[in-house]
C-alpha cells in the first residue's frame, strides 16, 4: 500500500531534462498533488543534442524547458553539469553533493533508471544511484527503476509498484510539450508512451497508469 504521508520527500534521478517526464511525469504529478515533495535531479544539460549551437545556448534551452515542465508537474529540479556519456568519469565531482542531499532530505523513494535501458546515460545514472544509495548509512530509501528506451522488460524480476496517473496523465502529455528542442527525438517515445500507459493502468484496472521495478 502506497504511503500518504504528506512529509515524504522523493528523488527521481533523470540522466537528461526530458526523462523524468517520459519515466515518470504521472507519478511525480500524482505525488505532488498529494502533497509530497518530488526533487528531480538532471545529471547532464544534454549538450549534444544540438551540436550546430554553443554548449551555453543548449543548456540554457534545455534547463528552461525542463524547469517549465517542473513547474506543471509541481517538483523541484536541480541540474548537474556531467558530460554526456561521461557519467562514471565525470561522477566524482557531484557524489558528495548528492550524498549530502539525500542525507538532508531522507527521501523515502529514489526513482532512477533501468539497467535495461540501452542508453549509456541510463545506465550510469543507475549504477551512480546504487553507488549513493551505498553510502547513505542508516538512512535506506526505497530504490525503483523506470523504463524509457526499454518499454519491454526481458531481464527483470523485481516486485513492481503501479501508481495510477488517470488523474495527471493530462499534465505529464502538457509537461512533454515543454521540450520544444526535443519534438524529433520524443515522436517515438510519446506513441510508447500511450501504449504503455494504457497498458499499466489495464493491470491496475485503472485508464493510464505507470510501472516501477523496486530494486532495493
Amino acid at each position: 500500500m502506497e504511503k500518504k504521508g504528506k512529509n515524504e520527500t522523493i528523488i527521481v534521478c533523470s540522466a537528461h531534462s526530458d526523462d523524468f517526464v517520459l519515466g515518470a511525469g504521472g507519478t511525480i504529478a500524482q505525488y505532488t498533488s498529494e502533497g509530497k515533495k518530488v526533487i528531480v535531479l538532471v545529471f547532464s544539460y544534454g549538450e549534444k543534442s544540438h551540436p550546430w549551437l554553443k554548449e551555453d545556448i543548449v543548456q540554457k534551452m534545455r534547463s528552461k524547458e525542463a524547469f517549465e515542465a517542473s513547474k506543471i508537474l509541481q517538483c523541484k529540479t536541480i541540474f548537474f553539469n556531467l558530460r554526456e556519456f561521461h557519467f562514471l568519469e565525470d561522477y566524482d565531482k557531484i557524489a558528495e553533493k548528492m550524498i549530502q542531499l539525500f542525507q538532508e532530505v531522507k527521501p523515502s523513494k529514489i526513482f532512477t533508471h533501468s539497467m535495461e535501458d540501452p542508453h549509456p546515460d541510463h545506465k550510469a545514472v543507475y549504477t551512480i544511484t546504487l553507488e549513493v544509495f551505498t553510502r547513505l548509512g542508516e538512512i535506506k530509501p526505497e530504490v525503483y527503476t523506470y523504463s524509457v528506451w526499454n518499454p519491454v522488460s526481458f531481464k527483470t524480476t523485481y516486485p513492481a509498484l503501479y501508481i495510477d496517473i488517470s488523474k495527471t496523465f493530462s499534465r505529464k502529455l502538457k509537461s512533454l510539450k515543454t521540450f520544444r528542442s526535443q519534438k524529433i527525438h520524443i515522436i517515438y517515445p510519446l506513441f510508447l508512451l500511450l501504449l504503455r500507459s494504457i497498458k499499466e493502468g489495464l493491470r491496475i484496472r485503472k485508464r493510464f497508469g505507470e510501472k516501477f521495478f523496486r530494486i532495493r
